[in-house]
């Protein structure tokens, strides 16, 4: 949640769910920010990404199977 310690915002990332992949985010803690590059290599971690991460990836994955 905003304002809770260890609160990270990375502004830039959203681009993500439109099919690009941005070189480069502000990520904002703290109330200090900073540029960070992104690494996503492959469509699969853009996929795992899009979704939450891979458990998340994963378990929608198997329940479209049911």
């Amino acid at each position: 949640m905003p304002g809770d310690p260890g609160y990270l915002d990375a502004t830039g990332i959203g681009q993500i769910n439109e099919g690009a992949v941005p070189q480069e985010v502000v990520v904002t803690a703290d109330g200090r920010a900073f540029r960070a590059l992104v690494r996503i290599d492959t469509p699969g971690e853009a996929a795992y990404y899009r979704h939450g991460g891979i458990m998340q990836y994963v378990l929608r994955s198997l329940r479209t199977r049911i």
